[in-house]
């Protein structure tokens, strides 16, 4: 930035100068007009130093000279995306954080989900996730069924396989289940980017399917996001109904959600 700059003149010519005179003002005059420049030069060298707050909004740089921070405004939920070479998107879809959880689920998940919902608050809370992505993990896994059992062997609320427990774990108990497949949720969703999205297949498919093109993906994983993704964004829109969770039901999730209701006592 602009600051004051002094010249120191050569004695003898400020003698002249004296003698002779400057050609343009008096000596008795110089005093006060160095004064003058002086105090001009001080003041651009003030409002120089202030910056305003529009400059630093259009200016980041400006922002970073002052000693100010600035952050660039994230894409809201629905914004379009751009499709980098490996097919997945560059501008996450559904970029969260642990400040995005809210004080309970949205009303579209079905019932079985519903019957969790202060435990699944508790679980997002201490594993620094959206209690809606929790939500949908758990939809999509197993309708909440506690007990649930896949051929694969992934088990519990949040289907997690056996090589993610301790040899000590009950992995039907619904605290550890929902403490072990979290922690590999919430990795999913950092090696993600926080994108939601590819969080979420990370989950099913692992964490490298992240970072390959999604037509590399096994058809399971496609058909996850499939509903997963939909379910999810209504969720965080404050939707009330949600058509990617009905479709999901009818086709995959009637008998998985019956089946949870016996288990939970949940009367049809």
């Amino acid at each position: 930035m602009p600051r004051a700059r002094y010249l120191n003149k050569d004695p003898r010519q400020t003698a002249a100068a004296s003698e002779h005179g400057s050609g343009c003002f008096s000596s008795f005059l110089l005093p006060p007009f160095a004064a003058l420049i002086i105090v001009c030069l001080l003041t651009v060298f003030a409002l120089n130093a202030t910056v305003p707050t529009s400059a630093l909004l259009m200016n980041p740089s400006a922002a970073m000279t002052n000693g100010a921070s600035f952050s660039a405004p994230t894409p809201n939920p629905g914004e379009s995306v751009v499709i980098n070479s490996n097919g997945n998107s560059s501008t996450p879809l559904f970029e969260i954080s642990g400040s995005s959880a809210t004080d309970g689920i949205s009303p579209i998940f079905t019932e079985q989900i519903q019957y969790w919902e202060a435990d699944i608050v508790r679980w997002a809370s201490a594993s620094s996730l959206d209690p809606n992505l929790v939500a949908v993990v758990m939809q999509v896994e197993s309708c909440g069924d506690p007990r649930a059992l896949s051929r694969a062997g992934a088990m519990g609320l949040f289907q997690v396989m056996p090589f993610h427990f301790h040899i000590t774990d009950n992995p039907f108990n619904p605290d550890t289940n929902a403490s072990r497949g979290l922690d590999y949720l919430a990795r999913s969703l950092e090696t993600a980017g926080g994108n939601a999205r590819l969080a979420m297949a990370g989950y099913n498919g692992g964490l490298g399917v992240i970072a390959r093109g999604e037509w590399t993906w096994a058809a399971e994983t496609q058909r996850y996001i499939r509903y997963a993704a939909p379910i999810y964004e209504d969720a965080r829109n404050g939707a009330t109904t949600s058509a990617a969770l009905d479709e999901w039901y009818m086709n995959y999730g009637a008998s998985l959600c019956r089946q949870a209701s016996k288990r939970l006592g949940i009367s049809e």
